[in-house]
């Protein structure tokens, strides 16, 4: 007797059922609570009812246009340099989210999708929308939570993208309700976040950020 194969909740941009292969495990409630460990939610999986002080109460009145996530809230005026993709390469945003209790949110893409087992929230700028606005758009997309900027962490080539990654921190949604494109939301310490993003293309930006808290220590 075969298992019964088990789809996202939510079905892809095309309409049609997402079957995952090899589902994620969640982990237990406890995890949650002890910035130690990571804790792992799967789609519609449960969820304690806040974390740090801040509430997993969905995100309800997102942008529906380009127009409406270009003027979206969270966008913060920092300092960063020009971005300038090198010929060939997409231009891509995204968040490297931190935690208050210092873990870092992180997601499991769907049946592995390029060749990643977890990863940061990204993906390619669409027209009209400015980089910041697109890496909340993504954070959103694949992660279910509402994020606002922090700061410029560091911009990095990949095989088809160029993509600035910012800094940010969770004010709002809930992981439980990803976007088809993820099968499991992460909050990992930063000590274990190079074991578990073990793609050859994030340990840059996990670089990025070592040297982003070092810095800050010693302010």
């Amino acid at each position: 007797m075969t298992d019964s194969p088990v789809f996202h909740p939510q079905p892809d941009e095309h309409g049609k059922p997402v079957r995952l292969h090899h589902p994620s495990t969640p982990t237990g409630m406890q995890a949650w609570h002890d910035p130690a460990r990571r804790a792992t939610v799967i789609p519609l999986g449960p969820l304690p009812a806040e974390l740090n002080g801040i509430s997993f109460a969905p995100w309800l009145d997102t942008p529906v246009t380009s127009s409406g996530w270009d003027q979206v809230d969270g966008q913060a005026g920092i300092a960063e340099p020009a971005f300038a993709p090198p010929p060939g390469k997409a231009a891509a945003a995204g968040v490297v989210i931190e935690e208050a209790d210092g873990r870092i949110w992180a997601v499991a893409p769907s049946n592995r999708f390029g060749g990643y087992d977890a990863t940061f929230p990204k993906g390619r700028v669409d027209p009209g929308v400015g980089l910041q606005a697109n890496a909340i758009r993504e954070a959103f997309e694949e992660s279910g939570l509402r994020v606002v900027i922090v700061a410029f962490l560091v911009d990095s080539a990949r095989t088809q993208t160029f993509t600035r990654y910012y800094l940010a921190r969770r004010v709002g949604g809930n992981p439980a309700l990803m976007g088809w494109e993820s099968q499991a939301v992460h909050l990992a310490p930063l000590e274990g976040l190079a074991g578990l993003l073990c793609n050859p293309n994030d340990q840059a930006v996990i670089a990025a950020l070592i040297k982003a808290r070092s810095l800050k220590k010693v302010k």
